[in-house]
């Protein structure tokens, strides 16, 4: 008889684990607290407007091209995509634009518009970057149990590229003499929820993933990936419960044996959780079976920021606004301080919209458009009563549009949704609403991070955004090929 698997939550990660583990042979069933897959690579839909609720950028498909080619499939026939070319437009509010490309001499070019003298380094950037990537790779596709994997030599490899004395920003400041082009190749830092300034160093590697491999755009949304994921794994077997929510992780002893529903319990040999991390440990598993990821322990840790969200559908169309577009405030470095450490709402925030009714027509009615605007903001803190702050940073959220040429959007809303740090939390489930998990500072990577063989218990292990590699779908995909191929190796079976 096949060995169970039980997997809670169907996000990106669990269900790329749904679909090895399945494939694998094993019996699985992915248990969904949300009436859909996708967590929170999920979409809203409403009047015929489609929006994905978090992750619009898809960046490095290889590692899920890999996992669908190892059950058979073809990722780009299961999930048709688009590359888009150019992929974002960056706008300073210290003045100047950016249409950023993955084709090396033409970005070179719109560099040498807004600084002729940093022009030739961005070649130097993506060449020493190309060289990292290869090097630290291999740790993104380990995992790390103990302090002893940092003394692999796939690590020591690395060590000349980490610079862990160094920031992000410090290390871009070694290419790019104008602030503005700084900014350029550090915010993508706000991926994992943190700032340019206290990011480490290593993840330069983002903006070169996104000059080397380029932004595509999955027809129907990032959160066409996961429905094109779920549909596979239940094609290989794997069964999805849909709006049942786990209400406790069953243990005998130190070993997890299943879950309980509102429809009872469910016994397995083995438990994935894909839930995010802090809200998983603190509502799914009594404290007192906690050693080292008690509820205390936990809440003296650093979680990333959140997202002040607002999902339009419009009438009309804004043919100025490219599929991504970038603003990004006059005073950056204070914003960020506001946001990470003084926890307050800035008059001027940096913000995102995406337009990708641009390249994609079924994301909204003939004649309509579906704007995704993404404000980034404190995680939840007691500085800030979003009951009293909601429909105020609306009107900040709405002046700051303005500023891209949108100054008549409000009479054109046909639709709107709100989402702030207080949903993110009691009704997508993230604990403190850190839309981006846990900080990816250096006391929270590799082996500090939770274990993707969970250290609490035995026959537990951890996928998603809250163990390692990391946050952001590449890294989150790779987090489940590693869990994935432990949980075989611990049945004994090969991967």
């Amino acid at each position: 008889m096949a060995e169970r698997v039980i997997i809670v939550g169907a996000g990106p990660g669990g269900l790329a684990t749904a679909m090895l583990l399945a494939k694998a042979g094993l019996e699985v069933t992915v248990i969904e607290s949300q009436p859909r897959v996708g967590g929170r690579t999920s979409a809203i839909e409403s009047n015929g407007y489609r929006f994905d609720l978090g992750p619009t950028f898809f960046l490095y498909p290889q590692v899920l091209e890999e996992i669908f080619t190892s059950v058979g499939r073809d990722l780009h026939r299961e999930v048709p995509m688009k590359r888009l070319d150019p992929q974002y437009r960056l706008i300073f509010g210290a003045g100047g634009e950016l249409l950023c490309t993955s084709d090396i001499e033409r970005m070179v070019a719109e560099i040498a518009k807004l600084a002729p003298a940093d022009a030739p380094q961005f070649r130097r950037f993506m060449d020493y970057n190309r060289v990292k990537l290869e090097k630290f790779a291999p740790c993104l596709q380990s995992p790390f149990s103990s302090w002893t994997d940092l003394l692999h030599p796939r690590l020591l490899a690395v060590l000349p590229y980490l610079k862990p004395w160094k920031s992000l920003h410090a290390e871009l400041a070694g290419y790019f003499r104008d602030p503005r082009l700084q900014l350029a190749f550090t915010f993508q830092s706000k991926y994992l929820g943190m700032s340019p300034f206290q990011c480490p160093s290593l993840f330069s590697i983002l903006s070169f993933l996104e000059y080397e491999h380029g932004i595509w755009h999955p027809i129907g949304g990032c959160n066409s990936l996961t429905h094109g994921m779920a549909r596979v794994a239940a094609e290989l077997g794997a069964t999805l419960r849909l709006n049942e929510p786990v209400q406790e992780i069953l243990f005998e002893g130190r070993r997890a044996v299943g879950v309980r529903t509102a429809a009872g319990e469910l016994r397995a040999d083995a438990v994935v959780v894909n839930a995010d991390f802090g809200h998983a440990m603190t509502t799914l598993v009594p404290d007192r079976l906690r050693r080292r990821w008690t509820d205390a322990t936990i809440a003296r840790k650093r979680f990333s920021c959140s997202t002040f969200m607002m999902y339009l559908g419009i009438e009309g169309h804004y043919d100025q606004l490219m599929h991504h577009n970038i603003y990004v405030a006059r005073n950056y470095r204070q914003n960020l301080d506001e946001i990470e450490n003084q926890h307050v709402l800035t008059e001027d925030p940096s913000f995102y919209v995406e337009n990708p009714c641009r390249n994609d027509d079924t994301m909204a009615p003939p004649g309509h458009s579906a704007l995704y605007v993404l404000v980034p903001v404190s995680h939840q803190h007691p500085n800030i009563d979003w009951s009293k702050e909601r429909d105020r940073y609306r009107k900040v959220a709405l002046r700051q549009l303005a500023k891209l040429g949108l100054g008549d959007i409000e009479k054109r809303i046909r639709f709107e949704r709100i989402v702030t740090p207080v949903e993110w939390e009691n009704k997508v489930g993230i604990y403190r609403g850190a839309t981006f998990n846990l900080a990816h500072n250096l006391g929270q990577m590799l082996h500090l991070r939770p274990r993707n063989r969970f250290e609490e218990f035995d026959r537990m292990y951890l996928v998603g955004g809250g163990t390692h590699p990391g946050s952001g779908l590449p890294v989150i995909f790779e987090s489940a090929r590693i869990s994935a191929r432990l949980l075989l190796e611990d049945l004994g079976r090969a991967a």
